[in-house]
């Protein structure tokens, strides 16, 4: 496998993680990690890394040129909750990014594309369980807004100039490596650190807000896999429905009592339960599974058991803090 592997948004969340991932998969100087900042320790020792604006395009040619780049994943963007607060900036971040990797790839600097959405895209007017691959999508967020629009575009440079990019609806993705940036799913990432720190923890949404959710190791084994998939299974060039499991707070506050039986909960919803309310419950990610072969490895009692277990060896020292 001679790619060569331009990360932009490689600090965040997935970005963390998948930079990782990939240089075990093609060795570490093949994959080039950027951000507007630097990465943490393992990500600045471990390969060859670039400061870099995802919305400069000169910046990201000269990089492109300099290590002679065959793809680009785009990670860089604002979630859901912090976009809300900044719509103006959201918008420009998010869809200038895009266009101008689109465009490189058009302009045959790169092969190929990855860009994730999420199931933000969809919105009240989508069924809400089992929302299908092609369904109503209205979103009402500005992030949502961008994700659809920018779906549309992937599509639209596949049709009319065969641009090969592929893209993942992602939902709410939990890890213990990475501190979540700012989206609407964050809280069940927070949850398993306040009950091993606090003991409790007090929810921005309600009891029983059902949302679908991923592990993520399922979330970068599935970004690598539908990259290294053959072209003529990739059948959908706007984004690929995505799904592991769905539950709701008082679901997860169950597990967590399996392994911490004096934890507690409480809930005071915030601005981030209208935007989870325009989301959907459960997902059918049917064509993925059929299309390229995918299947999730983690259900939410194994998620559970693995996020306690490695956030108390990470307080402890035994694993890399955040």
């Amino acid at each position: 496998m001679s790619e060569t592997i331009l990360i932009i948004g490689a600090c965040g969340q997935i970005g963390t993680e998948l930079t990782q991932k990939l240089r075990s998969v093609y060795g570490n100087n093949s994959i080039i990690a950027s951000d507007i900042r630097e990465g943490n320790e393992d990500m600045m020792h471990s390969g060859p890394f670039e400061i870099i604006d995802a919305t400069d395009r000169e910046t990201i040619i000269k990089v492109i040129e300099k290590y002679k780049i065959t793809q680009v994943y785009l990670m860089a963007a604002m979630l859901s909750a912090t976009a809300e607060k900044y719509p103006q900036k959201a918008w420009e971040l998010n869809m200038n990014s895009l266009l101008i990797v689109l465009d490189l790839a058009k302009e045959k600097l790169i092969k190929q594309v990855y860009w994730p959405s999420s199931i933000a895209a969809f919105g009240p007017t989508s069924p809400k369980v089992n929302t299908p691959q092609q369904t109503v999508m209205e979103p009402t967020t500005v992030y949502g807004i961008s994700k659809i629009a920018g779906e549309h575009w992937c599509n639209y440079y596949h049709q009319k100039f065969g641009v090969d990019v592929r893209s993942i609806r992602y939902p709410g993705i939990i890890s213990w490596k990475t501190k979540p940036g700012g989206g609407t799913t964050d809280y069940a990432v927070d949850i398993y650190f306040k009950a091993i720190e606090e003991g409790k923890y007090e929810c921005f949404l309600e009891e029983d807000t059902r949302l679908p959710m991923m592990y993520m190791e399922d979330a970068v084994n599935a970004t690598i896999q539908i990259m290294q998939a053959d072209e003529k299974e990739v059948k959908t060039r706007t984004s690929y429905n995505l799904a592991a499991m769905s539950f709701t707070p008082k679901e997860i506050a169950s597990e967590i009592k399996k392994h911490i039986p004096n934890f507690e909960i409480s809930y005071k919803s915030d601005f981030r339960q209208a935007i989870a309310n325009s989301w959907p419950q459960v997902i059918d990610d049917s064509q993925a599974r059929k299309d390229w072969n995918w299947q999730h490895k983690f259900d939410l009692e194994s998620m559970t058991n693995e996020m306690l277990i490695n956030i108390k060896k990470q307080q402890e020292g035994v694993l890399p803090s955040m």
